[in-house]
């Protein structure tokens, strides 16, 4: 697919309400019968268009997806819905009303910062993608807040925006790329560009070394459910800080540069950190909460001998403390009738999968257990457990 103008006709809009939800394994049918009545191509470009919406459902929801209009790319590169609209929340409390969105994409940062009512310059220099972007705002009613150009970013003068947006190519021919420098446009622009407004917001992949971060900006780590999904350097703010945002939420942690937590013996409980927390360097503020300390100096569990509610990290009430052995670990789930043998590992070479095939090779009971593979005071160790309680309550803001 490389013209989404057959897509957008009257034909084609039909072709894609009667595809939609197809699974794949009635595409050739559907195909078969489809193209008896319509051009082969656009039946192809209908089918292509319905697996990229089922894709991208995860991200943006599938009311929206499903009106919507991907690239594989598109569909892969795009910030999650619930991501794009933190960010485009914080813009507005900044006053920002108008954005220049460049490398936007197939528009999903636009289509949130429409939504919280910002006017948005939506720049991308692929024609298809552009296309996408432009099709998007006019599917989900926000053309007459988002203007698409079809440009070259570094060409574009953003001198009339209250803030400019940039969101990098962080994907080549050779899959990722970790080095800022190497993305398109290289980080170095994006900042430069990023000086001469009010406010901006760069995102970048969360595994950006804090070093990288450049003296002017805030570093914030975000993560949704769980799952830590980027990282945004933001300019007009508060230069120097670092925070961990959670969604949803939002709860944010915000760095206060505390020293390394101590290192304590294992107490009643652990607490596994949020990705964001450990991704910002923010355990010792995480651990203050929890009036905890580390099981080791080189790894980012923290233990306590209270249960605390925290949005930031996951409690789990530990059991057994054993060296690492597989035979006793097989021995005591055997022993407990352990049906479900969860992995969880940080500072273990070992695998998960492959512990749970050795200790667990024929599951049989009705309970479950958490194992954690890890070092306590440098030394291989199984910590057992499962999970405390639901932990969510009051956090820092």
């Amino acid at each position: 697919m490389n013209d989404l103008a057959p897509l957008l006709t009257p034909e084609g809009r039909a072709l894609l309400d009667e595809v939609r939800g197809t699974a794949p394994a009635d595409e050739l049918a559907v195909a078969t019968r489809l193209r008896r009545g319509h051009p082969a191509e656009l039946v192809s470009a209908a089918l292509g268009q319905a697996r990229l919406r089922q894709r991208a459902a995860a991200k943006f929801g599938a009311e929206d997806a499903e009106r919507m209009f991907f690239t594989p790319n598109g569909v892969e590169q795009s910030t999650r819905a619930s991501v794009a609209a933190h960010r485009a929340e914080r813009l507005r409390a900044l006053g920002v009303t108008s954005v220049a969105d460049l490398c936007c994409g197939i528009g999903g940062d636009a289509i949130a910062l429409a939504r919280a009512g910002i006017r948005v310059l939506a720049v991308d220099r692929d024609p298809l993608t552009s296309a996408a972007a432009r099709a998007n705002a006019d599917a989900l009613g926000l053309a007459g807040l988002i203007d698409v150009r079809e440009a070259d970013v570094t060409e574009v003068d953003t001198a009339s925006y209250d803030a400019v947006f940039v969101d990098p190519a962080r994907r080549g021919g050779r899959g990722r790329i970790f080095d800022p420098e190497a993305y398109s446009p290289p980080l170095s622009w994006a900042v430069r560009a990023a000086l001469k407004a009010p406010h901006a917001a760069l995102k970048v992949a969360p595994g950006i070394p804090h070093e990288a971060v450049p003296a002017e900006a805030e570093a914030e780590w975000i993560s949704d459910g769980g799952d830590v999904k980027e990282a945004v350097l933001w300019f007009g703010t508060a230069p120097g800080a670092v925070r961990a945002t959670l969604l949803p939420g939002p709860r944010s942690l915000l760095g206060r540069g505390l020293p390394d937590p101590e290192v304590r013996s294992v107490g009643r409980y652990l607490y596994e950190p949020d990705g964001a927390v450990i991704r910002a360097h923010l355990v010792a503020e995480a651990a203050e909460e929890l009036d905890g300390g580390l099981i080791d100096p080189t790894i980012a569990y923290v233990t306590a001998d209270a249960l605390r509610e925290t949005p930031y990290a996951t409690a789990y009430e530990i059991t057994d403390r054993l060296p690492f052995n597989v035979k006793k670990l097989k021995a005591l789930l055997r022993e407990r009738e352990v049906g479900i043998l969860t992995v969880k590992k940080r500072g273990s070479a070992v695998e998960p999968e492959e512990l749970r095939r050795k200790a667990l090779p024929k599951p049989q009971g009705p309970h479950s257990v958490t194992v954690f593979l890890t070092r306590v005071a440098g030394a291989p160790t199984m910590l057992i457990g499962a999970p405390a309680r639901a932990v969510t309550g009051a956090g820092s803001s």
